[in-house]
């Protein structure tokens, strides 16, 4: 047991002096980042470098692991837990993530060691408030499947997708359900 305890302290000190080290200046997004920022609503993909400029005033670093996400790679993420082998990571069935149409990212901070997934952490709660003063709506606050990475843009429309969307992106694709926002998309 006390080896545990030892090796939690540690693991703690090492992410509070690599998550604490001084403000960076430069583009803190990395290329995997903007890369999955490509396919994403323009304003979205604006708001999520903006947080990441932010927060690189503070020294956090983060990382987008997940933008648009295919009908197919959501069916398969869906079934995680399910009739797949995995923990269950997520309650959204093809069509009801607005990861499916480009309204959604997911990130994480990053570490000299790789992404830190301890939503425990303070560096995660700081994520989702400056995320949420540009106006994202953080996962990290629903109710019933806590979400910490997820942060979405939906202007007019609803927290999740209806079969309205649905319908919309059935005839119109993406650029229909963008037009649902309210947003421009030459932003």
């Amino acid at each position: 047991m006390e080896s545990v305890v030892g090796e939690r302290a540690f693991w703690n000190w090492l992410r509070t002096v690599f998550l604490q080290r001084p403000p960076m200046t430069d583009d803190l997004m990395d290329t995997i980042s903007e890369t999955r920022l490509k396919d994403v609503h323009p304003l979205l993909a604006s708001k999520i470098r903006q947080l990441s400029d932010l927060l690189g005033q503070e020294g956090i670093t983060i990382r987008v692991t997940q933008g648009l996400r295919t009908w197919d790679e959501q069916a398969d993420l869906y079934a995680q837990g399910r009739s797949e082998p995995g923990e269950i990571v997520t309650n959204a069935p093809p069509g009801s993530s607005y990861h499916n149409f480009g309204l959604a990212v997911d990130v994480v901070p990053m570490t000299p060691l790789g992404p830190d997934w301890d939503v425990t952490h303070p560096v995660w709660a700081r994520i989702t408030t400056v995320g949420q003063s540009l106006g994202l709506e953080s996962g990290s606050t629903w109710r019933t499947f806590k979400d910490y990475p997820h942060f979405q843009l939906t202007g007019n429309l609803p927290v999740s997708p209806t079969a309205q969307v649905r319908g919309v992106f059935a005839s119109e694709g993406i650029p229909g359900v963008w037009n649902m926002t309210g947003y421009d998309i030459a932003t």
